[in-house]
């Protein structure tokens, strides 16, 4: 009885260390990537082509140091432009009575609020209320903008929940059945995506078709890539898809705060990492008139492709294993399968 004990204690001390792997990686994640936001070259810029704007761009520059990056634009209409190509995230028009610092916070709130910050002492210097303009308002349905990201949460705890299923009590199926049922889930989970998007919450008003489209080609790119590894992780596969999917991906993502807030290694994620990419493009299809939209399109796509990948090498090693084999039992396969995905829970 002690043995049998010793033995089962043993198999729970060494299926606690996936909590504990990601109780450290989320924290390291989380509080590296949002614990301590600051600018970091965030572009602005200040309205006008006279001598004075000129010094006031130079002097607000000089005193933000590496925050910002300080440039002039000549006329309030070519502020707007930029800011709906999100080439700035706020232009500040001088004036003695009513200066106004035009913002787009559909790109990101939290980026609008650090902007009004920075210019609220400069108008407080010249003795006037500063007016605050937000040429890009998000959705009535999403009033801070949030709304999307916490979209992206939901299609991915879907997509990489559905590749534990997948992956531990579909391990017995041909891997060309496991495709399916990855391409059949996220469309599955893509729908309800938009649904939630559209008729449910509201989060847009406009480019529901579009959001759907890019929804499903994001499910799709993490269920594949998830399934794939899966051959080759095993039980690690939960981990894995959470360090992909959870721990870099949401935090990197600009739904909380854009790359200019963060610091240099989730900044540089954001380029180029799938959450990103949806986040972006949604917005860019939604809010900004499409600007941006084909680079943010390709990042999923090629992460669709990684996924494609992943189970052509994950469907050639399973070939290259296949040997006769003595038959397992059900019961036995079955604990296994239920074992593994038990371990899915604690995502």
């Amino acid at each position: 009885m002690r043995s049998t004990n010793g033995g089962a204690l043993r198999h729970v001390l060494t299926h606690l260390l996936t909590p504990l792997l990601m109780c450290v990686g989320m924290g390291l994640a989380y509080l590296g990537a949002f614990a301590h936001p600051e600018p970091h070259r965030l572009p602005v810029a200040v309205v006008g082509s006279g001598t004075g704007t000129q010094v006031l761009a130079q002097t607000i520059g000089d005193k933000a140091g590496d925050r910002l990056a300080v440039r002039t634009v000549a006329d309030r209409e070519e502020a707007v432009r930029q800011l709906k190509d999100q080439k700035i995230f706020g232009a500040y028009v001088p004036g003695k009575r009513s200066p106004e610092l035009l913002t787009a916070s559909a790109g990101s709130d939290t980026t609008a609020v650090a902007v009004q910050k920075v210019f609220q002492p400069v108008a407080a210097r010249q003795g006037a209320p500063l007016k605050v303009t937000d040429v890009v308002p998000p959705a009535e349905g999403d009033p801070t903008g949030q709304g999307i990201f916490f979209l992206l949460v939901a299609l991915s705890i879907g997509s990489y929940a559905s590749v534990a299923v997948i992956g531990g009590a579909g391990a017995v199926l041909p891997m060309r059945l496991r495709i399916v049922l990855a391409g059949a889930m996220s469309l599955v989970v893509s729908v309800i995506g938009a649904a939630f998007a559209g008729p449910v919450f509201h989060l847009v008003d406009q480019g529901l078709p579009g959001l759907w489209a890019m929804a499903w080609v994001y499910c799709a790119g993490v269920l594949l890539v998830g399934t794939g590894l899966h051959t080759f992780l095993k039980r690690w596969t939960t981990l894995g898809v959470m360090v992909l999917f959870v721990m870099l991906n949401f935090t990197s993502a600009g739904g909380v705060y854009r790359p200019e807030l963060q610091n240099g290694f989730f900044a540089a994620l954001h380029s180029f990492w799938n959450g990103a990419g949806f986040l972006e493009g949604v917005r860019s299809l939604v809010y900004f008139d499409h600007a941006g939209l084909g680079g943010h399109v390709w990042t999923l796509a090629l992460w669709l492709l990684a996924g494609v990948v992943a189970v052509g090498a994950a469907w050639a090693t399973e070939a290259r294993r296949a040997r006769p084999a003595a038959p397992v039992a059900p019961a036995a396969a079955a604990d296994a399968a239920e074992e593994e995905m038990e371990e899915a829970v604690g995502v």
